[in-house]
């Protein structure tokens, strides 16, 4: 990462003295017009970074951490965040977390505000964001970033990128529901042609296809409400489907409430496999299959490796995935 540009560069490049420089980061009225326009301009050209933290916490050096989550009411990204949080305090270091919402205009709000405050680092599992501008006005700062889970910037040479194995899940749950007899088997949720969308259903798609099979896929916002949706739709007018593999566990479990709403036993009837396996997963009945991802370990192993960057200096490898494993339960065993 490059060296962030510092008060007296803005200065340099605008001709001007320090304490000037300050006085228009201030909105101080004793500077003439012509003046403020200099320093805005070298400051618009060097990509400065007002740090409104006080001078001893700024930089790497303030122990602050900016922890950003597209969605933190999915419990999958509440353990992420909780585990990486508890990592970085045991260290000695503090976390701003923001959830985003999945909106990139909070996202690039948030991240703007917790770089003039001096986070030293980012650990983000980001929004969509077409434009990738809240990721530039990152690298312009110079700060330290890991990816998280979801990757919406490319250049791992700059942002590096931590997550699951996920078209290993894909492909252990799909040959789990053929080796029990299924044939007719769909994916469901996930928003079209979005990459964690792709990478999850494609270890699905790789085991159909190699088995002959066809591919059936209901696209939407993972979300109880949707699997609740879906599930009642394949009961209506998709009967010879017999099993299912859910973008997330939260769809998992609102297919589980539609099939018991329309009276199918899910398990017997159906089999059903959920992905991230939240706690939840483990306690519904019947208990749901899953593939594990294991959040919490790898919110301390993501907290472990950014620590290792800023203090150490070590940077994460480019991309970096964990295994996964399939939790078999009553949903794909039958009851």
């Amino acid at each position: 990462m490059k060296k962030r540009p510092t008060i007296l560069d803005v200065a340099k490049h605008a001709g001007v003295s320090k304490s000037t420089v300050s006085l228009v980061l201030q909105n101080s009225p004793s500077v003439k017009k012509s003046t403020r326009d200099e320093v805005n301009h070298a400051i618009e050209i060097l990509g400065y970074v007002y740090n409104r933290s006080a001078a001893g916490l700024r930089g790497a050096s303030s122990g602050l951490v900016g922890l950003i989550i597209n969605d933190l009411r999915n419990p999958f990204f509440t353990e992420f965040a909780a585990s990486a949080q508890m990592t970085f305090a045991r260290k000695g270091y503090s976390t701003v977390v923001a959830n985003t919402d999945e909106d990139p205009e909070t996202q690039s709000q948030v991240i703007a505000s917790m770089i003039e405050h001096g986070v030293s680092a980012f650990v983000i599992s980001p929004a969509y964001d077409a434009s990738g501008s809240a990721f530039d006005s990152i690298q312009r700062a110079g700060i330290p970033t890991l990816q998280v889970l979801r990757q919406i910037d490319e250049r791992t040479s700059v942002f590096p990128f931590a997550s699951h194995n996920y078209v290993a899940g894909g492909e252990l749950a799909t040959n789990h529901l053929i080796e029990a007899g299924c044939r007719k088997i769909a994916f469901a949720g996930g928003l079209e042609e979005r990459p964690v969308t792709l990478e999850r259903m494609s270890g699905y798609c790789n085991v159909m296809q190699a088995r002959g099979l066809p591919v059936e896929t209901f696209y939407g916002r993972p979300s109880r409400a949707f699997g609740r949706e879906i599930a009642l739709e394949i009961t209506t007018k998709h009967p010879d489907i017999d099993a299912a593999i859910c973008f997330s566990d939260l769809v998992a479990l609102g297919m589980l409430s539609g099939f018991a709403e329309a009276g199918a036993r899910v398990g017997d009837e159906f089999k059903l496999i959920g992905f991230d396996d939240i706690e939840e997963s483990s306690l519904v009945y019947p208990r749901l299959s899953s593939v594990r991802c294991d959040t919490g370990a790898f919110g301390e192993h993501a907290a472990e490796a950014m620590l290792a960057w800023i203090v150490d200096g070590v940077r994460p490898p480019d991309t970096k995935r964990y295994d996964v494993e399939l939790i078999k339960r009553q949903s794909s065993l039958g009851i």
